[in-house]
């Protein structure tokens, strides 16, 4: 017996920092009409607010370093004002969404990510995804709409993780009751061979031309690690990956004739 289709979107970029953008995105997400989980981030939101609030924001290479001061900012940002929001506004268009963290239900375990050149503080690698929890929220007809957040589970500590990381290592693990299809949305049309021309997409992306494109320098910085998840998810069990702008995400996952399709060899299988 076939497995029911799941899609597993992550929005992030500059996307979640307008307003009408995101009001735009959540819109489309609302009319799929599959099982969906939507992971979100938002890192300058926390930015902005941390500076209201007094603390200072650090970042190496990118990176936010999470102090205790910053875990408390991110916690209330990713967990209540970025989560609520979105819950918000798809409860308005139909869609039942539930608002989580990977604390919530023991959803997502972590560790804390341990000091090697960098302490990146309460910064969490992630251990543990529990399928059956998501699987009874999406059997109960709840659209989860889950926060940048794990937690540990030896001491109950709340830990900032990467929001790329948490979609694929849940694709990864809900591939036991689904067939998965797992797509990274923001703010540019795919991934570009040239970062100052919108249009330059690569179609497709195989383990054999990404090596290239990242010996080349075509593909680098924040881009990197995201295709690393995309592929570890491909060798995992997830079906497919695709990496789109936000507008046009129903049309990615519809078609395919739009972004980035991200797949585990050279052979390029049918929608």
């Amino acid at each position: 017996m076939s497995k029911p289709t799941l899609y597993i979107v992550k929005i992030g970029g500059n996307v979640i920092d307008n307003p009408d953008k995101l009001r735009a995105f959540l819109s489309d997400f609302a009319q799929i009409k599959a099982l969906k989980i939507l992971v979100h981030g938002g890192g300058k939101i926390a930015t902005e607010v941390a500076s209201k609030l007094g603390v200072t924001t650090q970042m190496i290479d990118g990176r936010r370093i999470t102090d205790q001061a910053m875990l408390d900012v991110v916690t209330m940002v990713y967990g209540g004002l970025v989560n609520k929001k979105i819950v918000a506004q798809l409860q308005s268009w139909g869609c039942n969404a539930i608002g989580l963290t990977g604390a919530d239900a023991g959803l997502i375990q972590a560790v804390k990510r341990p000091v090697k050149t960098i302490d990146y503080g309460f910064v969490g690698d992630v251990t543990a995804v529990s399928n059956a929890g998501f699987q009874l929220f999406l059997e109960n007809g709840l659209v989860p709409i889950v926060a940048p957040l794990t937690f540990e589970n030896t001491n109950g500590t709340m830990l900032n993780t990467n929001a790329d990381t948490m979609a694929s290592a849940i694709a990864v693990a809900l591939t036991s009751f689904f067939s998965v299809n797992l797509a990274y949305c923001f703010e540019k049309k795919g991934v570009l061979a040239n970062p100052d021309d919108d249009n330059s997409v690569i179609a497709t992306l195989t383990p054999e031309n990404y090596d290239t494109f990242k010996a080349n320098g075509v593909i680098n910085k924040g881009m990197i690690p995201k295709l690393d998840n995309a592929f570890d998810a491909l060798k995992s069990g997830v079906l497919e990956v695709t990496i789109c702008h936000a507008d046009e995400l129903r049309t990615a996952l519809e078609n395919g004739q739009v972004g980035t399709r991200v797949v585990n060899g050279s052979v390029v299988l049918g929608r």
